[in-house]
């Protein structure tokens, strides 16, 4: 009988070193705009996340046996500082893989970080194409939408014969590289972009800008368009202020959050291209997704909660696949080419730069007194197939 005891506890002892080498916790880095210009998309994302890792795990927050632990660091829109808690996540916290941030800026200036310590960086929501671009390193992956999806998708919108374009963006990364590659989509099919015009990210007065756009266009022959691409603080819709059709000036955008797009509510009829708006997917995680905050929060779901689901179940997803070995190795090769679902349906990590390919949805704007924005009614959803989403990593 002694033998026999002395055999179980030994037994229990060594099951107990076996689950401890194995059992641990999973520790991701939220780094993100929580403060600054860009915090009410931050604070969407921040709510995403946490409901994507809620429905991934199916409320448990374990994966694999593992508990999964976020870490909260506020970048306050500045790179300087998204690039310093950067290295203190992976550093001193120790994490397995950090997301973020919000702004592209701060994006930029992360991403050698990720690289200097060879640990995971998925990119949500920052937009600009250089990220999974020329700056890009295979320890990044994005979940969000880059510039080339959203100036492929509303090119779709806005590319017909006849029609003359200026754009009117903001001056940095998100701007810029969102122009760019909104004129590279342009080319040889039809329209013509006749004018750029940047604005500090600071503007609230868009007088001037707005003159210099209508002094370019309005003696333009065929449909003027002024095609507006702008995150965060400032209306640039004020434009419309200016009597603009008294010249034949429309004004066109992209999707945005449901707060800016109360503004939409002037342009009936204006097309474009979105992201994401929660009435338009139809398909299990988005339904669960609506369901879901509108029990919590009273409220759709908007433009970036579902950005911060899919990076979350993007999260769950790897390391259910990747098993027991966490290590960045192991976790770049389970996402390569990995097909995951989201709020928006399917969506695949390419390869060759690790850029969530995704459906983009080419809208019309109506008006309805039951809704306080501009309601982005689906014209066709754009799928993953018909969008030549260029690689532009050089590597």
């Amino acid at each position: 009988m002694k033998r026999f005891a002395l055999s179980t506890v030994a037994l229990l002892t060594l099951s107990a070193c076996d689950l401890n080498a194995y059992a641990k916790d999973i520790k991701i880095a939220h780094v993100y705009d929580k403060t600054g210009p860009l915090e009410a998309y931050a604070k969407q994302t921040q709510i995403g996340l946490m409901m994507g890792l809620d429905y991934a795990t199916k409320g448990t927050m374990m994966v694999n046996g593992n508990k999964i632990l976020v870490i909260e660091k506020d970048s306050q829109g500045k790179p300087d500082m998204g690039k310093s808690l950067l290295a203190q996540a992976y550093g001193d916290d120790k994490v397995d893989l950090a997301i973020g941030p919000t702004s592209s800026g701060v994006a930029l200036a992360m991403l050698p970080v990720a690289e200097e310590y060879k640990k995971l960086l998925i990119v949500e929501p920052a937009v600009a194409d250089s990220i999974t671009g020329d700056k890009w390193n295979r320890y990044i992956f994005r979940t969000g939408r880059n510039s080339s999806q959203d100036a492929i998708s509303n090119a779709v919108a806005l590319d017909k014969p006849g029609v003359v374009i200026a754009t009117l963006a903001q001056d940095y990364a998100f701007g810029r590289d969102g122009v760019k590659a909104f004129k590279q989509s342009l080319s040889g099919k039809g329209a013509k972009l006749i004018h750029e015009e940047y604005l500090p990210t600071s503007t609230t007065d868009f007088t001037a800008g707005a003159q210099r756009l209508i002094d370019k266009l309005k003696d333009q022959p065929g449909r003027k368009v002024i095609f507006v691409l702008w995150a965060g603080a400032g209306n640039p819709f004020k434009i419309a202020d200016l009597d603009l059709k008294r010249y034949g000036i429309e004004i066109a955008t992209g999707g945005n959050i449901l707060p800016a797009m109360t503004a939409y509510k002037q342009f009936p009829g204006m097309e474009g291209a979105t992201y994401y708006y929660f009435g338009i997917p139809k398909n299990p995680v988005n339904e669960w997704l609506v369901a879901n905050h509108y029990k919590q929060y009273k409220t759709p779901p908007d433009f970036f909660t579902a950005g911060g689901m899919t990076a979350g179940i993007a999260v769950v997803e790897t390391l259910t696949r990747a098993g027991k070995d966490t290590g960045t190795e192991n976790l770049i090769k389970t996402m390569e080419g990995m097909e995951f679902q989201t709020p928006k349906g399917k969506m695949i990590f390419r390869k060759e730069d690790h850029q969530a390919l995704q459906s983009m949805y080419h809208f019309k704007i109506k008006v309805d007194p039951a809704f306080a924005w501009g309601v982005p009614e689906l014209v066709r959803e754009l799928k993953i197939e018909e969008m030549a989403v260029p690689v532009k990593n050089k590597r």
